[in-house]
């Protein structure tokens, strides 16, 4: 029986930073992952339509371009080519045009200022703020909690940054931080719109911060995509990891993680292997992991009885179109956005966040829109577009606000009815958008859990991004690192601090934990007069 340094159990891009850290410091490392290849959630295909490329998740990197993880890691010596699509984000206004966010930041400033006067000089002064504090806002967020060092550079950059005037505004909801302020529904829009990335209701704290970190990071970073497809991000981490001795294994599903004694001693597969190792980073969603792969009586207290009030984040509609020309929008932006948000108002946006946490199916659904051969030309033949759309429904569904009576079953009918209404929202922007459709496939909270574990239906955050389940909460109260009590297992997936989002940063602050656990046992057993040499 073989044994390793370390088991990671999942291919996903937190699993695979995990394993490429873990490498770097020399251990011996394997990866099983259960789906055919690796990547989680950041996968690509040609499945649609033969000459167009769709990415089956995840598509745009913000957080990933912004990652210190990440860039740790150089991929773009293991293939990996960042493409930036003319502008970043365009939002369309009813009866107004669009506001665009461009990573120029007096462009930007322009196209919001044309909806309100001031608005441009409102947004050049948010930018300003985010110069001084923004990189140590994001090195907090992906750091293990609390954040020490990052936090204090935050603090003594704060007084320039607009003091305690700019804390109130990023602990505001969306929907009041935008009308404090702008003016204008172009710049309102923007943000709220960002926002909308997460599941935290537009009338919520935290809300704002998040649409602000997104925002920012379009306006500094972009939303950047691999060329080829999202598949080649993963491509180019498990490269890194076999050109550095780790093992990935695929179609290898862990079915569990033995215990004992409160201490992790391997994994067992669904081929019955048993692999040995002492320590194990469970790139797997909270629910999967506690009370499935270790088993109830093995959990620690505190951890089995804090999962009982876990918290998915809404289910996923996603739709992929093979279309045979651009979108005909009615009235084109400017500058080609790679990303647009489809809401008519703050106020729709608010509505659509509370149907959701009511149970209810939204009658007008927020949508994510990705055009996909604009950002990246090789995705689709020239001329055509390789498009995809997504709306959250609820977990849970007791009604539906629209007229199609879906009960939440996600059946292939209820799926197919869902994108019919998205695709409606399209075609009243973009008339003629259906007569360009070449081929369309309809992904929904099924179709999601089958083809990646770790989205339980259709959750693609690893839980929810709320307050009552963000730092010292997530996943359970007393949490927030990816220590889970049980020595030797970490967690690693995005059902850890600080969550959802391609940024590495919940393998990443579970390596460091496993390799400075190792370097505290060592320095014990030296001290001791015993061996330092093995990874125990």
């Amino acid at each position: 029986m073989t044994t390793y340094d370390a088991v990671v159990v999942g291919a996903g891009p937190n699993g695979l930073v995990a394993a490429n850290h873990l490498v770097d410091a020399g251990w011996s490392v394997l990866v099983l992952e259960a789906q055919p290849e690796p990547g989680g959630a950041v996968r690509s295909s040609r499945d649609v339509h033969a000459d167009y490329v769709h990415d089956t998740f995840s598509s745009f990197y913000p957080l990933a371009a912004a990652s210190p993880s990440i860039r740790a890691l150089a991929l773009e010596e293991h293939g990996l080519t960042w493409r930036h699509a003319p502008a970043v984000v365009g939002h369309h206004v009813p009866d107004r045009g669009w506001a665009v966010l461009d990573r120029d930041r007096e462009l930007t400033a322009a196209s919001l200022d044309a909806f309100a006067a001031g608005d441009g000089e409102a947004w050049l002064e948010l930018c300003a703020q985010w110069d001084k504090l923004g990189d140590h806002i994001v090195g907090a967020l992906l750091t293990p909690f609390p954040p020490v060092r990052r936090g204090l550079g935050a603090l003594l950059r704060l007084p320039g940054a607009g003091g305690l005037g700019l804390v109130r505004d990023l602990l505001m909801p969306a929907s009041d931080l935008v009308r404090l302020r702008f003016r204008g529904e172009g710049a309102r829009l923007m943000l709220t719109g960002n926002a909308g990335h997460a599941d935290i209701p537009m009338s919520a704290p935290g809300s704002g911060l998040f649409g602000i970190l997104m925002t920012m990071l379009g306006q500094t970073v972009g939303f950047p995509v691999p060329e080829g497809g999202a598949g080649q991000l993963a491509a180019a981490l498990t490269q890194r990891l076999r050109s550095r001795g780790g093992e990935v294994r695929c179609g290898a599903e862990v079915t569990r993680i033995e215990v004992d004694g409160r201490h992790v001693t391997a994994v067992r597969t669904a081929d019955g292997e048993r692999i040995a190792s002492p320590v194990v980073i469970a790139d797997v969603v909270a629910p999967r992991l506690f009370g499935g792969l270790v088993q109830d009586e093995d959990l620690p207290t505190r951890v089995r009885q804090g999962m009982r009030g876990f918290q998915l984040d809404p289910g996923t509609v996603k739709v992929d179109w093979a279309l045979s020309g651009p979108v005909p929008w009615r009235t084109p932006p400017d500058r080609a956005p790679g990303t647009v948000h489809v809401a008519d108002s703050v106020d729709e946006l608010s509505r659509t966040s509370e149907q959701i946490t009511g149970r209810t199916v939204p009658d007008r659904p927020f949508l994510l829109v990705g055009q996909m051969t604009t950002t990246d030309p090789t995705r689709s033949p020239a001329g055509t577009e390789s498009l995809w759309s997504y709306a959250h429904v609820p977990q849970v569904v007791e009604r539906d606000a629209g007229d199609d009576g879906l009960t939440g079953r996600w059946d292939s009918a209820e799926c197919e009815r869902f994108a019919d209404r998205m695709q409606d929202r399209l075609e009243r922007l973009a008339p003629g958008f259906g007569g360009r459709v070449v081929a369309r496939r309809v992904l929904g909270p099924r179709q999601f859990e089958e083809q990646d574990a770790n989205l339980v239906g259709g959750a693609i955050n690893g839980g929810t991004a709320q307050l009552h389940q963000q730092l010292v909460f997530r996943p359970v109260p007393g949490a927030g690192r990816a220590e889970t009590g049980i020595r030797g297992l970490y967690l690693g997936s995005a059902s850890a601090h600080p969550g959802g989002g391609v940024h590495g940063a919940p393998g990443m602050n579970a390596a460091r934990a496993a390799l400075a656990h190792h370097r505290v046992r060592a320095l014990g057993r030296i001290a001791g007069g015993g061996s330092a040499g093995e990874a125990s």
